[in-house]
């Protein structure tokens, strides 16, 4: 792991995290910054570097957008089978998801803001790394939320160098996270602050973007590995010798009925950022156990 937690703090959920990307035609492969009144804001991000400057797509151009996104979609759906047929210990990508309608056609159909923000507001404090168009092209960044903050993590691809810390913030000023269906894989995630002001994020997969809003809703508990118990830890030590060595170290989940979910992210080839997730089921032994409707 190239970041570390302070000696008295869990993490609770690590994830892939950048700025979404527009889905609808108007707006595919479009972000836009905006404050209250919708106006662009790019240029008012301190310390930012210059970026593109979006404009809505012309019907020819929807048309294309619609075309290629149709592959795109394709990729989950290939990648989990060719896994399949060689026996992969989990499910690349999550489930092969559909698109649901939008949630908020205002700000997914017609416009598709990342940031919505006025002065001041948390949101703006948000570290421009996390925009692919500005970054370098071998640069990734992760979101990390612990039991006390939130933080974002830089790190280039193919190097040993220590995860940069880009930016955090105290749990207690993240007001939500919600899934937002409507985008590629359904792996957005909408993180809104105590101050109103939110950020659209990608995550890699349709399952980090649903457990950041368990994790912070209180729907479910994650458990620090030193509360697993003896028998589940050696059971953890098995599944990790099973995963790629460039698998993330896993999270520990507690369902409804008392079993603990185990899950690892691995990195795989089908585009950057993207994760497919191993996991088992374990009892309070260490076990395997199977997931009741409650679980469900």
């Amino acid at each position: 792991m190239d970041w570390y937690p302070a000696p008295d703090e869990d993490v609770l959920l690590r994830t892939a995290a950048k700025f979404a990307t527009g889905l609808a035609p108007a707006v595919s492969g479009c972000r836009w910054f905006r404050d209250p009144e919708r106006r662009d804001i790019q240029d008012e991000l301190q310390g930012w570097p210059l970026g593109p400057a979006y404009e809505l797509r012309s019907t020819g151009d929807k048309l294309a957008r619609r075309t290629g996104r149709g592959l795109l979609v394709g990729i989950p759906m290939i990648a989990n089978l060719i896994a399949n047929l060689g026996g992969a210990a989990g499910t690349p990508l999550g489930e092969v998801p559909t698109r649901g309608n939008p949630e908020d056609p205002e700000n997914e159909v017609a416009d598709f803001p990342v940031m919505w923000a006025a002065p001041s507001t948390l949101a703006r404090t948000i570290p421009w790394q996390l925009d692919p168009a500005r970054r370098p092209k071998d640069y990734a960044t992760d979101l990390v939320l612990t039991d006390r903050r939130l933080l974002f993590l830089g790190t280039r691809w193919g190097t040993v160098e220590k995860a940069e810390v880009l930016g955090e913030i105290p749990r207690a000023r993240i007001a939500e996270a919600r899934q937002m269906k409507f985008s590629e894989i359904n792996a957005d995630v909408r993180l809104t602050f105590a101050d109103g002001s939110w950020v659209r994020l990608f995550t890699g997969t349709p399952d980090s973007a649903e457990r950041l809003g368990q994790v912070l809703s209180g729907t479910v508990r994650v458990l620090a590995e030193r509360e697993l118990s003896d028998g589940q830890r050696e059971r953890v030590a098995r599944f990790r010798s099973e995963l790629p060595t460039k698998a993330h170290p896993p999270t520990y989940t507690m369902l409804r009925s008392g079993i603990v979910m185990v899950e690892a992210r691995v990195p795989v080839k089908a585009g950057s950022g993207l994760f497919e997730t191993h996991s088992i089921l374990m009892d309070a032994a260490g076990e395997p156990a199977t997931p009741t409707p409650d679980d469900l």
